[in-house]
């Protein structure tokens, strides 16, 4: 199935203000557009360095610019579709603080 980024702007004022993501960035958003993905499995197939969070909260964090950058996201298998909800986006030493607090298994900022 294929994949329905919500909240692609916030990726995309992500890398307008943080310069030196935007290539990874781009790179990451080539590969969404071209996954087929059946299950949560398939994520980690497309991006390795992907890690499922558990805690029954459906998230996923990727790695991004060679572990600079980190995205949250929120993924929903549908019917025909599957739906990843951008939930946080920052550097890796940020997503680092938010661990310390549990909170990337809460995270809603955008």
């Amino acid at each position: 199935m294929r994949v329905h980024l919500i909240k692609k702007e916030t990726i995309e004022n992500f890398a307008r203000y943080n310069a030196r993501s935007r290539p990874s960035l781009l790179d990451w958003l080539t590969k969404l557009k071209y996954a087929d993905w059946q299950c949560p499995e398939d994520i980690q197939s497309t991006f390795n360095t992907a890690d499922l969070l558990g805690n029954g909260s459906n998230r996923v964090v990727f790695d991004i610019g060679g572990n600079n950058y980190r995205v949250i996201c929120k993924y929903w298998f549908g019917a025909s579709k599957i739906h990843l909800y951008v939930k946080w986006i920052d550097t890796h030493a940020a997503y680092n603080h938010l661990c310390k607090n549990n909170k990337q298994y809460i995270i809603d900022d955008f």
